[in-house]
C-alpha cells in the first residue's frame, strides 16, 4: 500500500509546488487567514472529503476514513504568514506588501493538502481514520492550536504527527528528538519610572536610562547563576526605549524581551527570579516599576514511543538519507499543545536550498521544494504504519 502512496505523491509533486507557490504569492498574517482557510476548505470540498471549517477561528479539519477499522491518526500543518516584506526575486514572490511566508507554512500546507488528496484516493484500501489539521495563527500567541483543540480537533485522536520544513538543515535529513525539542516561548515588559530633568543636572534626577542599564546587566546574571548549568535557558532583552532630546534625562524607560526554557520548573524560576531582580534594582535606585511576564507557548515535548517509532520508519522513506538526533531548538511552536493532550512527535524535515541559505523569519527566506515530497512521504509512512 505504501508504495502506491509514494508513487501517487511523486506524480502529484508538480501540483504540490503549484499550491505552495500560489500560497506564497498570497500570504495572510496570523488570525487574518480567511482566504487561505477558504482555499484549503474548497480544495477538500472539490474532492468530496469530509471537512469542517471555522474550527477555533480560521482552522480547517479534513477527515479521511478508511474502509477498515483502525487507529485515528492526526497530521497537522500551519498556514499563517508573517508581517515581513518579501525581498526574494523569484516568480512566486509575495504580492502582498509587508506580508510573506517566511517560515515555510505555505510548504506545510501544500504538503498536507496533496497528502490528503492521495489518502482520499486510496481510502477504500486504508485502515483507520486520518484527521488532517490545518491550523491558523501559529506565529502569534495565543496561537491557533489551543483554540482548535478546545473546539474538538483532537476528539477521538490516538496519535499525532507534525513536521517543520527547516531551511538550515540539509535536504534529505530528518531531525528527531525524544523529550523537549522546542522551547517554551515567553515574553516580558518592564516599565521603569524614574524622575526626569535637565541633562546638566543629573543629581536632581532618577535617570531611567541608567536604571534600565543596571537592570539589563542584573538580569543577564539569572541564567548563569540561577539555572542549573546542565539545563538550558535564554533571557534576551530585545527592546530598550527611552526617547528624549539630548539635553533631557529620561524619567521613563520601557524594556521588553523574551525568555526561553525547556522545563516548567525553569519557566517558573525565571519568572520569579526576574521579579526579584527587578524589585531589588528598583529599591536600590529609589524608582518605581511595572513588570508583566506573558506566558506564550509551552515547550514542545515529544513522546518517547512515538518519536522512536518515527526514527525507525523514517529511515525507510524514499528521499531520506539521514535520520539525525538533533539538539533542542530555542524557537517556540504551539504544536506543544497537541502533545499535552495526545501522544505524538514533532520533527524537522531538511529543506536547505541549493543556493543562498537564509534562516526562518528572514526577508529572503526560501526552501528546497523537493523537501515537501520527503515530508509528505514521511508523514504518510508514520500515519499508515500505525494501522499495519
Amino acid at each position: 500500500m505504501i508504495e502506491k502512496i509514494y508513487a501517487e505523491l511523486d506524480s502529484s509533486y508538480e501540483e504540490m509546488v503549484d499550491i505552495r507557490r500560489h500560497l506564497h504569492m498570497h500570504p495572510e498574517p496570523s488570525f487574518n487567514e480567511t482566504k487561505t482557510a477558504y482555499y484549503i476548505r474548497h480544495f477538500y470540498e472539490q474532492l468530496g472529503v469530509e471537512v469542517k471549517h471555522g474550527v477555533g477561528g480560521n482552522g480547517v479539519i479534513a477527515t479521511i476514513r478508511g474502509s477498515k477499522p483502525g487507529k485515528t491518526v492526526a497530521l497537522r500543518a500551519d498556514f499563517d504568514a508573517l508581517s515581513i516584506q518579501d525581498q526574494k526575486e523569484v516568480a512566486y514572490k509575495s504580492t502582498v506588501p509587508g506580508v510573506m511566508h517566511a517560515c515555510g507554512h505555505d510548504g506545510h500546507t501544500a504538503t498536507l493538502l496533496v497528502l490528503g488528496k492521495v489518502l482520499h484516493t486510496f481510502r477504500n484500501e486504508l485502515s483507520g481514520t486520518y484527521v488532517l489539521i490545518h491550523q491558523h495563527a501559529e506565529e502569534l500567541a495565543p496561537g491557533g492550536a489551543k483554540a482548535m483543540i478546545e473546539a474538538g480537533a483532537l476528539e477521538g485522536v490516538d496519535v499525532i504527527f507534525g513536521t517543520h520544513l527547516w531551511s538550515t538543515t540539509p535536504f534529505g535529513r530528518i531531525d528527531y528528538r525524544v523529550g523537549p525539542i522546542m522551547a517554551a516561548a515567553d515574553s516580558f515588559e518592564i516599565k521603569i519610572q524614574g524622575r526626569g530633568g535637565h541633562g546638566a543636572n543629573p543629581h536632581e534626577t532618577k535617570d531611567a536610562v541608567v536604571i534600565g542599564s543596571q537592570l539589563v546587566t542584573n538580569l543577564q546574571q539569572l541564567v548563569s547563576r540561577r539555572v542549573d548549568p546542565l539545563e538550558s535557558a535564554v533571557l534576551s532583552v530585545t527592546s530598550f526605549v527611552a526617547e528624549n532630546p539630548y539635553n533631557i534625562i529620561a524619567d521613563q524607560a520601557l524594556l521588553g524581551g523574551t525568555v526561553r526554557t525547556f522545563t516548567e520548573a525553569n519557566r517558573v524560576l525565571m519568572e520569579k527570579e526576574m521579579a526579584r531582580v527587578i524589585e531589588g534594582t528598583s529599591i536600590a535606585t529609589d524608582s518605581l516599576y511595572e513588570y508583566n511576564f506573558m506566558r506564550g507557548y509551552p515547550a514542545v515535548v515529544n513522546h518517547e514511543n512515538e518519536t522512536l517509532y518515527l526514527k525507525e520508519i523514517a529511515a525507510s522513506v524514499p528521499g531520506v538519507e539521514e535520520v539525525f538526533q538533533c539538539a533542542p531548538q530555542m524557537g517556540g511552536e504551539d504544536f506543544a499543545y497537541y502533545l499535552e493532550h495526545v501522544p505524538g512527535t514533532f520533527f524537522f524535515t531538511g529543506a536547505m536550498p541549493d543556493g543562498d541559505v537564509y534562516p526562518h523569519h528572514h526577508p529572503k527566506f526560501d526552501f528546497k521544494e523537493e523537501a515537501m515530497l520527503v515530508a509528505a512521504k514521511t508523514l504518510a509512512t508514520a500515519a499508515l504504519n500505525m494501522n499495519e
